[in-house]
């Protein structure tokens, strides 16, 4: 028997979707959000306005920073347990939304620390606050998701931790939040939601809800990702938003695997944007992957037929070329001598978290000689 979960309460899309804010009833409001974009295209500002109407106190904390660690949960964590809300508005890009998923948890499980969060069963349930996700970036699914990824530093790994406990009340996708989001973010962003749904279609786990969310997605990202990246339409925009959250809602429930895994190592010890690592990792291993699997490579021809492409690879790198992402982490400016440095911790690393999940087994030896290849941009090809 599986469980599907679609998200929570409601989801809400559309322009001007902000305005549900006057029906949430609080009355000490918690804002969490990164650092000033959203005060500069005047969301916070809707935001507090649209909030007035609920008479509610309202405290906003800011500086969620890219790839936030324990520290800045912690930090944030204080300031929640200060002003102790019933309603918690996390607004940004997934980093600001995952590191106010793990803030709330924290706040309402106050015997659950760093030290213990990785080794024991999290709770489910929220005790009262209600948790409202409004991304601001089109691509980490956060909204929907039970995962929350922080930084563990002492470890230089990125870390998903997972529970139902994470998927926020309601989800509100506006359009119109995300259309000061600069191209390079477009592209990197929307690069990592199609990363979600190509590692969901593919995953053990999928069937036949999950598989249809993905190849949704897939097809969806492919038409309107380049259009958002070059015209900044509303609706290309609000196309866009919708895909990733339907890519969140599959992996939710399937799962993810080596891309994610070799990007968490690669984020953790380089504090590189997360869906530029997906973005370049993604070709190399789904070439691994169907070098030593003829299931996978069946699965992806199924799916390049599906999205109207002929080979699904190729259509993934010139995806790329188009949004103007590096084929390498060499190109994306990790040198040769951080490289080496780092190389076997790397190589460590990258075997943990969702790669431990892909459906095609790698042993260290060859995930060595794929993480050479991804920082060379050795793309090998039958």
């Amino acid at each position: 028997m599986k469980q599907l979960i679609l998200g929570a309460q409601y989801i809400h899309t559309g322009s001007n979707s902000l305005d549900v804010l006057k029906e949430i009833p609080a009355t000490r409001v918690f804002i969490a959000t990164g650092g000033s974009s959203m005060f500069r295209n005047g969301t916070i500002e809707k935001i507090q306005e649209n909030l007035a109407a609920t008479k509610s106190e309202i405290f906003i904390y800011s500086g969620i920073a890219s790839n936030p660690d324990v520290e800045t949960v912690l930090d944030g964590l204080a300031k929640m347990r200060e002003f102790t809300p019933d309603l918690v508005v996390a607004v940004g890009g997934g980093s600001a939304l995952d590191a106010t998923k793990i803030m709330t948890l924290l706040y309402e499980y106050p015997e659950i620390t760093f030290d213990t969060i990785q080794d024991i069963e999290l709770p489910t349930k929220r005790r009262g606050v209600t948790l409202v996700a409004i991304p601001s970036t089109s691509g980490t699914g956060s909204e929907v998701t039970k995962s929350a990824v922080v930084t563990f530093k002492e470890q230089d790994l990125k870390i998903g931790l997972k529970t139902n406990y994470f998927i926020p009340d309601i989800a509100i996708l506006d359009p119109l939040i995300t259309m000061s989001m600069p191209s390079k973010f477009v592209a990197e962003t929307g690069m990592d939601a199609m990363t979600h749904a190509v590692e969901c279609y593919l995953n053990k786990n999928a069937d036949e809800f999950t598989t249809a969310l993905a190849v949704g997605a897939i097809e969806g990202i492919f038409e309107y990702l380049p259009v958002s990246y070059r015209d900044n339409t509303v609706e290309s925009r609000e196309k866009v938003h919708s895909y990733q959250c339907l890519a969140g809602i599959a992996f939710a429930n399937s799962g993810l695997g080596m891309v994610h895994g070799i990007a968490h190592a690669l984020g953790g010890k380089y504090n590189m944007g997360h869906g530029l690592l997906n973005a370049i990792v993604l070709p190399y291993a789904l070439q691994f992957d169907v070098e030593h699997d003829q299931r996978m490579l069946t699965r992806l021809n199924d799916l390049a037929r599906k999205v109207g492409k002929v080979d699904f690879i190729s259509s993934i790198v010139e995806l790329k070329k188009l949004l103007n992402i590096p084929v390498s982490l060499q190109e994306a400016g990790i040198t040769a001598e951080q490289f080496e440095r780092d190389f076997e911790q790397l190589v460590d690393n990258s075997l943990k978290g969702p790669t431990v999940g892909n459906p095609v087994p790698i042993s260290r030896e060859e995930m060595a000689v794929l993480l050479r290849q991804i920082f060379a941009g050795i793309l090998v090809k039958d």
